[in-house]
C-alpha cells in the first residue's frame, strides 16, 4: 500500500467505480415499499388525471358565451367529483365542484367568488374567463406513457403517493444489504458488563447499527473481538459469511495492537488506507475474500464522519441507489482555524441564522474525535479544504446531517 494519504474525493471517486449492484430483487407491497430502491423503471400506464377536471369550486362555461362581465347564465346541470356530466348546452353554465369532470363543451371554470346568484336558477358572471382558466387539463401532472420515476430511485413518501395515484399495487425493488459490523478492541465491552480500569462501552455499533438502519439495511451485529490477529482473522471470516459488506472499528492504524490491516490482507485485498481527512486519517477499503470491507477508526466521532461521507454513497449504489450528491450549502465562519492542515477537515458546527446574509457556523468547542457529544449538539459539519486556513465571516460549505444521513 502506498504511504501517502490519498485525498477525499479521489477515495470517494475511487469507491464509487468499483461498487456494483449484484443485488437480487423482489415485489413488495406499495404500503411497505418506503426507502427501497426501485429495480426498474416505472412508466405510467394512464394518464393523471385520466379527464380534464375543475380546479375550483363554480361554474363551467363556454367562454365564448361571457364576452363581457355581468352576464346571466342558466344554470342547466351539477357536477360534483366522481359523476361526470353531460355536454354544456349552449348559453348555460354548470354548477362544478373542485375535481369534478369538466363537461363536454365547456373551456372554462369560473369560481365560485366571482359570481353572483340570481334567483334559483340562474348565476350572473362577473368576470371575463379565459379560455382553460381554473382547468386541470388530462395528463397536466402525468402524460399517458412517459417515465414517472427511473431505475436507481430510492422511494421517499411523496413517491409513493405519486406511484399510487397510477393504481400501482406491487413495485419491484432490490433486495436490502446485508452488513455486517465487528468491533475490535481488548478495551470494549457490551452494555450490561461491568467496567474494569481502562475498559469502555461500545458505541459505535450502535451508531452505524442505526445509520444503517436508516438506509433501509440489514445489520449483523458480529460482536467484540479482542486485539490478537488469529481472532480478528476468524471474526473477520465469520462475519463475511452471508453478509455483503462487512464494517469493522478499530484496529487499522499503525499501532503494534492493530491487527485488522494484517488481517484483511491475508484473507483479501486492501485496496485503499490511509486518507487525507480529518478526524478518520486510518480509514480503509478491500475485501475479505470477496465481500467488501470498510475498516474506520476506533474514535467515534470518526466513525460517523467517515461512513456518512465515503462509506454511505458506496453502499446505496451498492444497493443499485442512482448516486447523488450530497446537499450542502454556504455559510460563514463564526470561528478561526489559525494553522492550514494538511488533511481536509470536517468541523462540528451549529448554524446561527442571520437576518441578512449567509448563517454564521459556531464551532463546539472541544473537536476531538473521541466526544460524541459534539455530533448530538451539532446540526451539521463545515468542510475546511487542505491547508485552508480560517477567518471568521469567511464563506464555508456546509453539510447538514439531515442530507448527510
Amino acid at each position: 500500500m502506498p504511504s501517502s494519504l490519498t485525498p477525499v474525493a479521489e477515495a470517494l471517486s475511487l469507491l464509487l467505480a468499483s461498487a456494483q449492484c449484484k443485488a437480487p430483487t423482489e415485489r413488495v407491497d406499495l404500503n411497505s415499499a418506503l426507502g427501497r430502491v426501485l429495480a426498474s423503471d416505472i412508466n405510467a400506464a394512464m394518464a393523471v388525471p385520466a379527464f380534464d377536471n375543475s380546479a375550483m369550486d363554480g361554474f363551467a362555461v363556454d367562454h365564448a358565451d361571457c364576452k363581457e362581465p355581468g352576464i346571466s347564465l342558466k344554470v342547466s346541470q351539477y357536477i360534483k367529483a366522481g359523476h361526470p356530466g353531460h355536454r354544456l348546452e349552449q348559453g348555460t353554465a354548470a354548477r362544478i365542484f373542485t375535481g369534478a369532470p369538466l363537461p363536454a363543451g365547456a373551456t372554462a371554470v369560473v369560481m365560485q367568488e366571482n359570481t353572483s346568484k340570481l334567483g334559483n336558477a340562474d348565476v350572473c358572471i362577473l368576470q371575463v374567463p379565459r379560455p382553460g382558466e381554473n382547468v386541470r387539463r388530462a395528463g397536466h401532472d402525468i402524460a399517458a406513457g412517459s417515465q414517472v420515476l427511473g431505475r436507481g430511485h430510492k422511494l421517499q413518501p411523496q413517491d409513493l403517493g405519486l406511484l399510487a395515484s397510477l393504481g400501482l399495487a406491487t413495485l419491484e425493488v432490490y433486495k436490502p444489504l446485508t452488513v455486517a459490523l465487528l468491533n475490535t478492541g481488548d478495551e470494549l465491552k457490551q452494555q450490561g458488563q461491568s467496567l474494569l480500569p481502562g475498559q469502555l462501552y461500545d458505541s459505535n455499533s450502535y451508531t452505524l447499527s442505526a445509520c444503517l438502519q436508516q438506509l433501509g439495511m440489514k445489520v449483523i451485529k458480529a460482536g467484540i473481538v479482542g486485539d490478537d490477529l488469529q481472532a480478528t482473522k476468524a471474526a473477520l471470516q465469520q462475519a463475511a459469511q452471508g453478509a455483503d459488506c462487512v464494517i469493522s472499528t478499530g484496529g487499522v492504524s499503525v499501532g503494534e495492537a492493530d491487527y485488522v490491516r494484517e488481517a484483511v490482507d491475508a484473507l483479501g485485498k486492501l485496496k485503499l488506507w490511509k486518507l487525507a481527512i480529518k478526524p478518520g486519517k486510518p480509514f480503509s477499503f478491500g475485501q475479505v475474500g470477496r465481500v467488501p470491507f470498510f475498516g474506520l477508526p476506533g474514535n467515534p466521532v470518526a466513525v460517523f464522519i467517515t461512513f456518512a461521507i465515503l462509506v454511505k454513497p458506496y453502499l446505496l449504489k451498492l444497493q443499485g441507489a442512482t448516486a447523488r450528491e450530497q446537499p450542502s450549502l454556504r455559510v460563514r465562519a463564526g470561528f478561526t482555524v489559525e494553522e492550514a492542515g494538511s488533511r481536509q477537515e470536517y468541523l462540528r458546527v451549529r448554524l446561527q441564522p442571520t437576518v441578512d446574509g449567509l448563517p454564521i457556523a459556531r464551532l463546539y468547542t472541544d473537536q476531538s474525535s473521541s466526544v460524541l457529544t459534539s455530533l448530538s449538539w451539532a446540526d451539521g459539519l463545515v468542510v475546511v479544504p487542505v491547508r485552508t486556513g480560517v477567518q471568521p465571516g469567511q464563506e464555508l460549505e456546509y453539510l447538514p446531517f439531515q442530507g448527510l444521513l
